[in-house]
């Protein structure tokens, strides 16, 4: 068969799965003047030319080509382009066996073409104990540079058999490139905390797995409404988003959670029910590591007047879901998206708090919440998203100037 063939067999697939829910997450097309004809768009335009380019590699480059690696490197550079967690998988991928239950305890995000950001750091975990810290750029896994991973890949890599050993390159907060060792370990997620002070309560919340929202509800039973409630989502890890939407509820939340946006569906708002009490005064603490389920409820209970404070979420509010390909392969593509009621694009600016509060973790959390409720909110300054310095999960990170050896 000839090459110009089988890449088209290869390419339409991808491009059928992929450049289809992207259009449709695009911004809606303006209006067409009443004499105007619409133009017609070929989601295949340009795939021509893609042949040629890769026929040309094929046949002209100096050494010849692993023509697979090429074509695979291509699909996940498109990809990423889309949104960092978007990943190819090839059939052999898929026939990979389960690499193990134990983890890293740290979720990371590809940023640009050869590096990751480490997003979240799993309190007492394996990376935390190693001195992982979220904000961390990565640079190798397992003697693997980041640049050829997908996201996919990187999250199999961060797991594998307990006990064992997973080292990784990193540029810290003092741009030292540093090797470190990781030891994975079985997670299992902590309780709800909750800490009593005078007339304030804080309440940290690890993540918004099912049943969450009956431990907070016992938690809470008993407890005075009358007082300040600081709930904390700093370390506020994934989840699901009608757990979510149930915790919400259960602090007095009514109406709409949060809006889903979906591939080639119309916008649907979610409704939470409110079955809780409210509190006289809440106030939400956010962090590097609130993401997904709960970038989506710091949302919701702040547009409904809860006070924020801490540094703004990374902005992974996403669902991903899996489209088989003709030829053996799958790609995971994000699908789905949720906006915040205050109009946060939960896949990109995440949820930016009113007050900037870094707080060390010997610092007394709730302590610092209680000061700076003090002051009023005229007072406060406000935070625009380009204030702040996370980055998004498509930026590309300061350069480093240390060479890699």
């Amino acid at each position: 068969m000839h090459a110009r063939t089988w890449l088209s067999i290869l390419s339409l697939p991808l491009v059928a799965a992929f450049t289809v829910p992207v259009v449709q997450q695009g911004n809606p097309p303006k209006p067409l003047k009443s004499n105007a004809k619409a133009v017609p768009q070929d989601p295949l335009a340009g795939l021509s030319d893609i042949q040629d380019v890769l026929s040309l590699v094929q046949q002209n480059y100096v050494d010849p080509p692993d023509m697979e690696k090429v074509v695979s490197g291509g699909i996940q550079a498109v990809l990423e382009r889309s949104h960092p967690l978007n990943a190819y998988l090839s059939a052999e991928d898929l026939r990979l066996p389960d690499p193990g239950p134990a983890e890293a305890g740290m979720m990371v995000v590809k940023r640009g073409a050869i590096y990751a950001t480490v997003v979240a750091v799993t309190p007492g975990g394996p990376a935390a104990k190693a001195g992982i810290q979220a904000g961390d750029v990565i640079r190798k896994v397992d003697g693997d540079s980041v640049g050829r991973l997908s996201a996919w890949a990187l999250e199999r890599k961060l797991r594998g058999p307990e006990g064992s050993s997973l080292d990784l390159y990193r540029y810290n907060a003092t741009r030292d490139l540093t090797k470190t060792t990781v030891q994975r370990q079985r997670i299992v997620a902590g309780p709800i905390v909750t800490r009593q002070a005078a007339g304030a309560l804080l309440v940290s919340l690890p993540d918004m797995n099912g049943g969450r929202a009956e431990e907070l509800k016992k938690a809470l039973a008993g407890v005075d409404r009358h007082q300040t409630l600081v709930l904390d989502l700093r370390q506020c890890q994934r989840g699901s988003m009608d757990e979510a939407a149930t915790v919400a509820g259960l602090l007095g939340a009514k109406g709409s959670f949060g809006t889903l946006q979906e591939a080639g569906k119309p916008d649907r708002d979610i409704a939470v029910a409110g079955t809780g009490t409210s509190f006289t005064r809440l106030a939400l603490l956010l962090g590097r590591s609130t993401l997904g389920a709960p970038e989506v409820l710091a949302a919701c209970l702040k547009k409904g007047g809860a006070r924020s404070f801490g540094e703004r979420t990374p902005g992974l509010g996403v669902e991903r879901a899996r489209f088989a390909l003709k030829q053996g392969g799958a790609v995971e593509l994000v699908s789905k998206r949720w906006v915040g009621l205050g109009g946060e694009k939960l896949d990109r600016q995440g949820v930016v708090p009113e007050q900037i509060l870094r707080l060390a973790e010997t610092e007394d959390a709730l302590a610092r919440v209680q000061a700076a409720l003090a002051v009023p909110v005229s007072a406060s300054k406000p935070v625009s998203p380009a204030s702040e310095d996370a980055p998004a999960p498509g930026a590309t990170p300061p350069p480093v100037k240390k060479p890699l050896r």
